[in-house]
C-alpha cells in the first residue's frame, strides 16, 4: 500500500502548525525548534540524519511526515549571475523561482501560484491563465531549495537576504498559504528574515489587502502601472473592481496600521507610448503626494505575441526625473537575466508550449 499522500509535509506547516502537529503526536513543544532547524535552516530533509531526535520519534516521522519541495525541471543562470529554477508542482504545471545576486544584498522572487487570473495584459504569466494556488509546501519550498542550492556554491555573495513574492501568481489571492509561508520566512528559528526585508506584490485586491494588514507585517509593493483609470482598466483590468482611489485608501489604511514608519514600493512598467509621458509622470507624482512611496520603474519585458515595446532608456530617465523634481523617491530596475527568461512567467511558458506541442504530436501519431 503506498502510503506517500497521507503523509504530512512538514514544509507546509509554521510554527503553529508544527505545535498542534507534534501535540497530538504525543512530542514535547521543543521539537518545534529542533525541526524548523533541521528543516530550514540546515536543509535536512532526511528524519534519520536529525541527530537531536531520538530514535523512537525518527521513526514515528519517517512513518507519518515527509519534507517534500516541489521538484527542480530546469536550473540555468544567466550572465549576470541571476539564477532562475523551473519547478513541478503537478502533471504538466511548473513554476518558477528567480535569484538576483547584488553586492550588498540577494533576492529571491518566488512565485504563489499556478498562472494567474488576472490578466494584466503587459504579463507573461497573465497569458497562460490561471490553474491553482500553491500550497504553502509548494511556496516555502522555493525559498529551502535555493538555500539549499545556494549554499553549495559558499559564496558571500549568495546569500539570500530579501524575498519578493513577485513571481508567477497574485499573493493575496491565496492568502491562507501565503501568510503561512511568510511566518516561517520570519521565524528565527527558520530563515530569521527581516518583516522590510520580505515583500508582497499585489495588483490591487484591496479585501485581502486590509486582511494582509491584520495578519501580517512585512514590506507592500503595488502594481500600479498607471497614474488614472481609464489606462489602468486596460492595463490591470482588476482596477475596473477596486479603482486607485480605492487601492491608495487601502494602501494609507496599511501604512497607518504599523507600528514602525513604513514606505510603500510603487511598481510601474515602462511601456513605449502608453504610460511614459512626462504629463503622465506628473499626474503620478501628484497622486503619490500625501502617502509615503518609492516608485520603482520597470522596463517592460517582451515576450511572443505581446503588444507593448519596452520604453527608451532616454523616456525613462526623463520620467524619472519628473518624479525626482517632484520629491517622490524613484528607482530604475536594471533588468537582469534577459538570456534565460528571468521575467516572470517567460520560461513556464516556453515549457509549457513544447510539452503541449510534444502532446499533440503523439496524439497525431496515433490516429489512424
Amino acid at each position: 500500500m503506498d502510503t506517500t499522500s497521507a503523509k504530512i509535509n512538514l514544509l507546509d506547516l509554521d510554527p503553529e502548525g508544527l505545535a498542534q502537529f507534534f501535540t497530538k503526536l504525543g512530542e514535547k513543544p521543543f521539537r518545534v525548534q529542533q525541526i524548523l532547524q533541521w528543516i530550514h535552516q540546515r536543509g535536512v530533509d532526511d528524519f534519520s540524519a536529525m541527530s537531536n531526535l531520538a530514535k523512537s520519534t525518527q521513526s514515528t516521522l519517517s512513518k507519518v511526515a515527509e519534507i517534500r519541495p516541489p521538484p527542480v525541471v530546469l536550473d540555468t543562470t544567466a550572465a549576470d549571475g541571476t539564477r532562475k529554477w523551473l519547478m513541478q508542482v503537478d502533471g504538466g504545471n511548473c513554476i518558477e523561482t528567480v535569484f538576483i545576486p547584488e553586492n550588498e544584498r540577494g533576492t529571491l522572487c518566488v512565485s504563489s501560484q499556478v498562472g494567474c487570473a488576472l490578466d494584466c495584459s503587459f504579463c507573461a504569466t497573465a497569458q497562460q491563465g490561471f490553474n491553482r494556488n500553491l500550497t504553502t509546501a509548494e511556496i516555502i519550498g522555493q525559498l529551502w531549495h535555493a538555500t539549499r542550492a545556494l549554499k553549495v556554491e559558499g559564496s558571500d555573495n549568495r546569500v539570500i537576504t530579501n524575498v519578493v513574492f513577485m513571481g508567477m501568481g497574485e499573493p493575496l489571492l491565496n492568502l491562507a498559504n501565503v501568510i503561512p509561508a511568510i511566518n516561517i520566512m520570519l521565524d528565527d528559528l527558520a530563515y530569521g528574515l527581516s518583516k522590510r526585508r520580505v515583500t508582497v506584490s499585489t495588483s490591487g485586491v484591496v479585501p485581502a489587502l486590509d486582511k494582509l494588514a491584520d495578519r501580517c507585517d512585512i514590506a507592500l509593493a503595488i502594481s500600479l502601472h498607471a497614474p488614472d483609470d481609464a489606462l489602468r482598466d486596460q492595463l490591470v483590468p482588476i482596477n475596473r473592481k477596486y479603482p486607485i482611489a480605492e487601492l491608495l485608501a487601502a494602501c494609507r489604511r496599511y501604512v497607518d496600521s504599523r507600528e514602525r514608519s513604513v514606505s510603500i514600493t510603487f511598481e510601474y512598467v515602462m511601456l513605449d507610448g502608453v504610460n511614459d509621458s512626462d504629463q503622465q509622470a506628473k499626474a503620478l507624482g501628484r497622486l503619490l503626494k500625501d502617502i509615503p512611496a518609492k516608485v520603482n520603474l520597470i522596463p517592460f519585458n517582451p515576450f511572443p505575441g505581446n503588444k507593448y515595446r519596452r520604453s527608451p532608456a532616454k523616456r525613462i530617465a526623463s520620467f524619472q526625473n519628473v518624479l525626482h523634481q517632484m520629491n517622490v523617491r524613484t528607482t530604475t530596475r536594471r533588468t537582469r537575466g534577459d538570456d534565460i527568461d528571468a521575467a516572470c512567467g517567460q520560461l513556464a511558458g516556453r515549457v509549457q508550449d513544447r510539452r503541449t506541442l510534444r502532446r499533440q504530436e503523439i496524439n497525431e501519431a496515433m490516429q489512424p
